[in-house]
């Protein structure tokens, strides 16, 4: 067994919005998912694969593990001041009172924002560097979905960013900062973070061409030539933040001028696929026309645009209305976030026949409330779906027939990511022609082996889904598609 290390592991992350017209609060933590020191489960949660992996690795490395805090919300909007200084304190406090530590390992998501600070992680990453000191190895995971700062990159050691969208991987990219993390402080390899800045903000589905590739390049470079990790930041246009973009991560073995050079051959390749790594965006109407015409079933269709996991609402009407306009049969919608409606079904019961208002409730772009004579087929109490290896909470949830179309109502603000959304809710997904989900692509790989086609409708509504004409005020860098080519400009000096 090796000597003897104090390993702190704790994760606070959210992915927020700033256009959205929601706020988040410690509620929000709550709702989703949040454990205090020494009660994290055994399962992960998108952000807090560190909890389980260093539990596992504890014995093999010799370490003593010193469990923090974990939280996790939904994206959303902006997080209140009072909720990012409690969590952000407690984190700090637990790696007070625990000192000294060799190793300190977060699980962090990369997009929190609150009212006092538009870099919450790089805030967290400083402070703990100031209180363990210099020769403490600190670690971090970031989803791709993200803004890097430098300021994290500099009171960092290692960063690791899941590799995989949707992100299938959040566990391996733990194991590897987990292993990484034991290499340096034992003196095996001694790490140096390269960054470049792609100047570009795109959607990168790695479930597709050209990413898979670009992706599957990534992880063969990995472990060979002094080459630690290699992470693509995509970045996250629905944030006003100065840091906004695509960045590559190279983290070498003391080998700097290589990992520049790598991430930047690597940045610049990313920044050639710019405009080619989208799905195919079908209108509304076009994508219920195909689904409606294919032979197989089921067709499912992602509502793009409208996903929680953006940090809206996800309680737009729009596509809804436009199955009902066509008397759609066999189809079905998850989900609708209206913890009104749901508790106005739960108290009617199942079986009930009530009319009932839902939907259309945060947003002046989502599309009006539906008026409708529903009827409650079925109530789960505390709903969940899978991801992975994780639980997603849904909250208080209903199935209600509108006119012939299935609905999910549910009370805790989820993107879909498996069809157990809709068959925890009694919904068979095998035996409906249509299935409509509210996700960009996390739903991708877990509906590919039960859909006979999967199609992508880009629903305009409350998603800033634009970056060449989106509000931004803090972003002050030449960037694609606001800029045809950045890099020209960067090289004159403009």
């Amino acid at each position: 067994m090796a000597e003897n290390k104090r390993v702190y592991v704790g994760s606070v992350a959210t992915e927020t919005n700033t256009f959205s017209p929601l706020r988040t609060d410690m509620q929000d933590f709550r709702d989703s998912f949040y454990a205090p020191p020494g009660h994290h489960p055994v399962t992960p949660t998108l952000c807090s694969a560190v909890f389980p992996v260093a539990r596992d690795r504890a014995r093999q490395y010799g370490w003593t593990v010193i469990e923090g805090t974990a939280a996790w919300a939904e994206p959303g909007g902006v997080v209140n001041r009072a909720t990012w200084e409690f969590l952000r304190d407690a984190i700090l406090s637990e790696i007070e009172a625990a000192l000294p530590l060799d190793i300190v390992l977060l699980g962090l998501h990369g997009a929190m924002i609150a009212e006092s600070c538009d870099d919450c992680e790089g805030e967290l990453l400083e402070k703990v560097r100031k209180l363990v000191g210099p020769d403490t190895v600190i670690g971090a995971t970031f989803d791709p979905h993200s803004h890097l700062s430098a300021r994290r990159t500099e009171n960092a050691d290692l960063v690791v960013v899941f590799k995989e969208f949707p992100h299938t991987d959040f566990v391996i990219a733990a194991e590897s900062l987990v292993d990484l993390a034991h290499r340096t402080s034992t003196g095996a390899v001694a790490p140096e973070i390269s960054v470049f800045d792609c100047r570009m903000i795109e959607i990168f589905p790695t479930s597709r061409e050209p990413m898979r590739g670009f992706v599957d390049r990534m992880k063969a470079m990995e472990g060979h030539d002094g080459v630690l990790s290699v992470s693509a930041i995509h970045g996250f246009m629905a944030a006003d933040v100065a840091d906004l973009g695509s960045k590559i991560v190279v983290v070498t073995d003391g080998q700097k001028a290589k990992g520049d050079a790598l991430a930047q051959k690597l940045g610049m390749e990313l920044f050639s696929y710019r405009g080619r790594t989208r799905p195919d965006f079908l209108t509304p109407q076009r994508a219920l026309d195909l689904a409606e015409t294919r032979e197989g079933a089921p067709i499912v269709v992602a509502d793009v645009w409208d996903n929680p996991g953006g940090g809206v609402a996800g309680d737009s009407t729009i596509i809804l209305r436009e199955m009902l306009r066509r008397k759609m049969e066999n189809a079905a919608l998850a989900s609708i976030w209206d913890p009104v409606a749901v508790r106005t079904c739960i108290s009617a019961g199942e079986g009930a026949v009530l009319p009932l208002r839902f939907g259309g409730k945060m947003s002046a772009t989502a599309g009006d409330p539906i008026d409708a004579t529903v009827r409650v087929r079925k109530v789960v109490r505390n709903a969940v779906q899978s991801f992975g290896e994780s639980i997603v909470p849904l909250g208080d949830s209903v199935w209600i027939s509108v006119e012939g179309v299935d609905v999910i109502l549910n009370t805790v603000r989820s993107q879909i990511f498996s069809p157990d959304a809709f068959s925890n809710l009694g919904i068979d997904p095998a035996k409906r022609k249509v299935l409509v989900v509210k996700s960009t692509n996390h739903f991708h790989d877990a509906f590919l082996p039960v859909a006979s086609e999967i199609l992508y409708a880009a629903v305009d509504g409350p998603y800033p889904n634009d970056p060449a004409t989106n509000a931004y005020t803090k972003l002050t860098r030449a960037i694609w598609p606001r800029v045809e080519d950045p890099h020209a400009l960067k090289a004159t000096g403009s």
